[in-house]
């Protein structure tokens, strides 16, 4: 996936993709920011964070980094062609073991968000919590639109569930609308969620 280019915030920095060595703390925070939706798919909390330590694509996120150099906060993203999170079934055993891995993946495939074409999707935000406040989650999604319209691609894409009111208000402040709404029904107590709602935001061409 193509870079996006660097922008500066107030008091941090937002850098194309993600240094290798903040990829042990951009695993913590996925953990951190997912684990009722990760609990029981990806769960314990070692062998989640192992787990994405290795399946992480740093090239298809941006993060945001003090003047510093502490990591404030990651956004990753997906397009049809790559996407931050990956891995496949052959990882899951290496992590999980066969018979667990057989288990968690009927779970794991609920998770997947397939993407369209002309339509980036933003794979996962987290800003840790001494920069909450900063403006550094505004500053992600703001990033995420000027690449999308660097890329073609004519709308972002989040989810956001319903166990998450403030990051929904932050999305809505930002311009983006709800589009459809999906229900985890009777897997609400396994995923952490019970809905989660799909919001678009159109980018102008550049």
């Amino acid at each position: 996936m193509t870079q996006p280019h660097v922008t500066d915030g107030p008091g941090f920095v937002i850098q194309a993709g993600i240094r290798p060595d903040y990829l042990d703390a951009v695993a913590e925070g996925y953990w951190q920011a997912f684990a009722g939706k990760l609990r029981y798919p990806l769960g314990p909390k070692s062998k989640c964070i192992a787990f994405l330590r290795d399946v992480m694509n740093p090239a298809c996120a941006i993060s945001a980094v003090s003047d510093d150099g502490r990591l404030l906060g990651v956004a990753g993203l997906k397009s049809r062609q790559s996407g931050f999170v990956g891995g496949d079934f052959r990882d899951l055993v290496r992590a999980y073991g066969l018979l667990s891995a057989i288990v968690r993946s009927p779970l794991i495939s609920l998770l997947e968000r397939p993407v369209e074409d002309g339509i980036l999707l933003m794979d996962g935000i987290f800003v840790t919590p001494d920069a909450r406040g900063l403006g550094v989650g505004t500053a992600l999604l703001s990033t995420i639109e000027t690449y999308a319209a660097e890329l073609g691609h004519g709308q972002v894409r989040l989810d956001v569930v319903d166990s998450n009111p403030r990051a929904r208000s932050l999305y809505e402040r930002q311009g983006f609308v709800a589009q459809s709404e999906t229900s985890t029904g009777i897997l609400a107590p396994l995923l952490g969620f019970r809905r989660a709602t799909t919001m678009m935001k159109p980018v102008p061409a550049v």
